[in-house]
């Protein structure tokens, strides 16, 4: 609904037409297209109303019999009979859009016929057969895409230059509303000048007025100046939304809220250099705080947005830079758990390894001591001496000596088996050896008897190491 109602301001505005009811009607009947609705109600208008815009008389001279009659339906005061009823409305509702609908169709297809016409021509004169009838030899019709309101008013900064010279106001080449948005940006006020061709205090006013240099050169230092023919359609609709009744006029306007214009000044009729000086000076002072103040308001809101800008770098710069350290420490804290979890599994390797060692070697110790009990009991008792027992000394390296009597029968095992039980030995590879005359009492000599080895009745014995 704001833009229904921004759009209805603005069609007042333009139009000056002030019933709310006819001006929704009116944009009703054209699907609310604010372009359409505004061209839709000055198309008639303009052509007709043109010529006698030049007189003095009052608004509605610029007005055909048909506009004339919809402003009358806007001012109950001037009109004697009541307004149509809702019923009528609902009626012709449906005429109006199918009317718009038709104009629509017929300027689409004149648009087509245009364009077509001017790529005709643009190509004709590629070739060398166009007719070369525009200015400098330039086609007289334009390919480039621009609105209706620029094209108007670059075509009056053309026309007005050409009558008029270069000392002029600087008229901007762009649509109204583009020229106010401008002077907004600008933080400067709208100098507006509205151009009656055939009215006879026009060429004038121009020549010893808005074209001095004094008054030229104010207006171009402090205004943005905006001109329009009230032969063209954006002129006509800005002196209808002036409201204007004598030319010469010029007025100075700036921008308002809700696409509105605020009208500081009107000056209509013709003026001396002086009085218009006078005039836009009394304009220029009673407007600055205005002006300052919204210069003021910008470089404020700049100043702000630059602010928050920086802020907001600063903001991301520390946050990136704390997500940085964070991520630091993440990466840090994640390298000393695998460094310690990796200490740990070694640690448990090595301490398993430790474990396993001595439990095998509890295990070998006990298998030792099993063997050696084993090889004690298969010793059996130590017999008497007697002729048929043999008396055996062996030494080990050690030094140590141990004496034993076996059955001069038993064999050369029994005598490993004896050392064996002793466990004396930390190794198990060693040979039973006799010095006088040297014999080694090896593997091979296991089963032999030790009567038959020559160890009876005694012998002495000592270990010796192989490994």
């Amino acid at each position: 609904m704001v833009d229904v109602a921004d759009k209805l301001a603005y069609f007042q505005a333009i139009t000056g037409l002030e019933d709310p009811e006819i001006c929704t009607e009116i944009l009703s009947a054209h699907g609310w297209d604010l372009e359409r609705a505004v061209s839709s109600f000055t198309s008639t208008t303009s052509e007709s109303s043109a010529s006698a815009a030049a007189d003095d008389g009052g608004g509605d001279a610029h007005l055909d019999p048909a506009t004339r009659q919809m402003l009358e339906r806007s001012e109950p005061q001037q009109n004697a009979a009541p307004p149509p009823s809702f019923a009528w409305k609902i009626i012709t509702l449906p005429i109006s859009v199918i009317s718009g609908s038709l104009g629509l169709v017929s300027g689409a297809i004149g648009l087509g016929l245009w364009a077509a016409g001017g790529i005709l021509s643009y190509s004709l004169g590629v070739i060398g057969l166009g007719s070369g009838s525009g200015r400098n030899g330039e086609s007289s019709a334009r390919l480039v895409s621009v609105s209706a309101a620029t094209s108007e008013a670059v075509d009056f900064v053309s026309a007005f230059e050409r009558d008029f010279g270069t000392t002029r106001p600087n008229f901007v080449g762009e649509g109204f509303m583009d020229s106010l948005q401008r002077s907004r940006n600008a933080f400067k006020l709208l100098f507006v000048y509205l151009h009656s061709p055939d009215h006879p205090d026009t060429p004038l006013f121009c020549e010893r007025t808005l074209c001095s240099e004094t008054v030229a050169a104010f207006v171009n230092e402090n205004f943005v100046s905006w001109g329009g023919s009230i032969r063209a359609s954006e002129g006509f609709k800005m002196s209808n939304s002036l409201k204007a009744s004598r030319y010469p006029f010029c007025a100075v306007v700036m921008a308002a809220t809700n696409q509105r214009i605020a009208l500081l000044q009107q000056v209509e009729g013709p003026k001396t250099a002086e009085e218009m000086l006078v005039i836009l000076q009394r304009v220029l002072e009673e407007s600055a705080p205005i002006l300052v103040s919204a210069r003021i308001d910008a470089e404020e809101r700049r100043n702000n947005m630059r602010l928050r800008e920086e802020q907001d770098a600063a903001y991301r710069a520390a946050l990136e830079a704390d997500q940085a350290r964070e991520r630091q420490r993440r990466e840090e804290q994640e390298r000393l758990e695998r460094e310690a979890a990796e200490a740990e599994r070694k640690r448990k390797e090595e301490e398993e390894a430790r474990e396993r060692a001595v439990r095998e070697a509890a295990e070998r110790e006990a298998a030792l001591a099993r063997m050696r009990q084993e090889k004690a009991m298969s010793l059996g008792a130590e017999p008497e001496k007697g002729p048929n027992v043999t008396q055996v000394l062996v030494r080990f390296p050690t030094g140590e000596r141990k004496e034993r009597r076996f059955h001069s029968t038993a064999s050369i095992k029994t005598l490993y088996d004896f050392v064996d039980s002793l466990g004396c030995l930390d190794i198990d590879s060693y040979n039973l050896v006799s010095n006088f005359p040297r014999v080694v009492y090896g593997t091979e000599k296991l089963s032999m008897p030790l009567k038959e080895a020559g160890l009876h009745p005694q012998a002495s014995l000592f270990v010796e190491l192989t490994s």
